[in-house]
């Protein structure tokens, strides 16, 4: 089975509804999730304390899935988010493992 990490930007305000939809996904088995600061030339997304600073603070997350739910995942995420401060990318994941259980 091919698989896919699907990283997810959101402001810090939908920190809390993005964790919970998540949970609520069924075909979803866990994730990660970690402040982060963007950067980038869009000055109008930034109030004037992320201006001088330089940096926005988001919220990413990281889910690990199969490439055959990853649709499924995006098409549901754009219907319960549609019109939020939302960006998302995927990537192929070439390797995965647990050292726990690599004996």
């Amino acid at each position: 089975m091919e698989l896919s990490l699907l990283t997810i930007i959101c402001p810090p305000s939908l920190e809390r509804p993005i964790t919970d939809w998540l949970l609520e996904q069924e075909m979803i088995t866990g994730f990660t999730s970690l402040e982060v600061h963007g950067h980038g030339s869009r000055p109008e997304s930034l109030s004037l304390i992320e201006q001088v600073e330089g940096r926005k603070k988001q919220t990413m997350f990281q889910i690990h899935m199969g490439s055959d739910i990853e649709t499924i995942v995006i098409d549901n995420l754009k219907r319960d988010f549609n019109g939020t401060d939302i960006h998302y990318w995927t990537t192929p994941i070439i390797a995965t493992g647990n050292l726990l259980s690599d004996n």
